[in-house]
């Protein structure tokens, strides 16, 4: 079935990020339930929800790091485990204060997830295939999300809030057997790739780093481009955080819907979101091969598509309908979706291979701050005004300010 074995390597990642996204946004999903039987005020929730990514910026640029020191394969292996358990261990929580701990544990341990993911690419892909693998790898993540209205809501509705955080548990050892089992670090050290393939992914990783090798890690996390692409993808993360943590809960507290229609209809954007993710790394690769400009193809795609996510981000906070709220979401977890694999492709495209996995993960906490911010920030600004209008709003000009950084900011890196 896989001629090549890099398309297994690409498998594993996908249902990784599959699995991150299905244990991620279950928090969000189960909200109605644990605010009713924690007492639990939207502010409440709003810190709650931004608990996850206290661990999980910080573990994004040690976790990078880790991975350029002991290699992917361990550090992603070890994380698994570890946020499995206290995904599994939410279930367990009994009030405000040990819900926020045990989530902030579960970030710390999803934190290097990014970051292995790029520098598994990196060490697997030939230049020319990077963003599209990053594309499909990370697409997981969005139909993750996806199904995970329709699954958590039919367990939770059936045996209660607790047992799908278990159930989820159990589901990352599984993968971290198999992990271990069949993956390495590098092609070279895994005697499933032939010699041909070994060659194929060798001669494509190119260098296109024009920085000097004498280079240090910090001289990279001074670099204008690498500093824009880490605001940009700030926002688009700060688009995606607001819409995983509270669109669910908009549904119920905007629209009336009851929470197992909440759990269908919130699926819808992450879907269409699904078709963007796959799709932006393949767009970028093939405007690359016509033009040549390895640069440009990414800029291109960040700067329409984020413009793309800031007028249906903001559009979306003027909806009266549920039917016009959801189209607009969806118009802007496509467009936001777009862009992602494109900020991991220009590190890749700038950065020497041996600081890919440090730089992808300082950008990764720098962005991840979204996290810890827009969640909180969003509960206080809905708590205050009684509504959700200005919090989309602010999404949406984080957009455009985003988008301008990436046109004037992102160029080749050299000495």
């Amino acid at each position: 079935m896989f001629k090549k074995y890099r398309r297994v390597i690409l498998v594993m990642l996908f249902f990784a990020a599959f699995i991150n996204y299905i244990d991620r946004a279950a928090l969000s999903i189960a909200a109605p339930y644990i605010s009713n039987e924690f007492h639990l005020t939207p502010a409440d929730m709003g810190f709650i929800f931004s608990s996850f990514f206290v661990g999980y910026a910080l573990f994004n640029f040690v976790g990078g790091y880790l991975a350029d020191i002991f290699g992917p394969r361990k550090t992603f292996g070890i994380a698994m485990s570890f946020w499995s358990f206290f995904g599994g261990l939410t279930a367990f929580s009994f009030n405000f204060s040990s819900l926020y701990i045990v989530r902030v544990l579960f970030g710390l341990g999803e934190g290097p997830i990014g970051s292995a993911n790029n520098k598994t690419i990196n060490n697997w892909f030939p230049a020319s295939e990077r963003a599209r693998a990053v594309g499909i790898s990370t697409g997981g993540m969005s139909l993750g999300a996806a199904l995970t209205g329709p699954i958590v809501g039919f367990m939770a509705l059936h045996w209660g809030w607790k047992t799908p955080f278990v159930v989820i548990m159990l589901l990352g050892f599984v993968w971290t057997f198999f992990w271990l089992k069949y993956v390495s670090d590098r092609p070279r050290d895994n005697s499933h790739v032939s010699t041909a393939e070994l060659q194929e992914i060798e001669q494509g990783q190119v260098i296109t780093s024009e920085v000097s090798t004498k280079a240090s890690l910090g001289y990279f996390l001074k670099q204008p481009t690498i500093l824009a692409t880490a605001a940009a993808f700030f926002a688009s993360n700060y688009i995606l955080y607001f819409f995983l943590t509270w669109f669910p809960s908009y549904l119920v507290m905007a629209h009336g819907l009851s929470i197992k229609d909440m759990a269908l209809v919130s699926a819808i954007p992450w879907l269409i979101g699904f078709i963007g993710q796959v799709g932006g790394g393949f767009i970028s690769d093939l405007v690359y091969k016509k033009t040549g400009n390895l640069m440009f193809s990414r800029k291109v795609v960040i700067v329409v598509c984020l413009l793309g996510s800031a007028l249906g981000v903001s559009l979306g906070g003027l909806a009266t309908s549920t039917v016009s709220a959801v189209l607009l979401m969806s118009l802007t977890i496509f467009c936001q979706y777009l862009t992602t694999s494109n900020y991991w492709a220009i590190i890749q495209d700038t950065v020497r291979g041996e600081n890919v996995g440090g730089v992808g993960g300082f950008v990764h906490f720098l962005s991840n701050l979204a996290g810890i911010v827009g969640p909180a920030l969003t509960g206080i600004l809905v708590q205050s005004s009684g509504s959700f209008t200005s919090a989309f709003l602010l999404a949406g000009a984080l957009a455009v300010v985003a988008a301008l950084a990436v046109a004037f900011a992102v160029k080749p890196i050299t000495d």
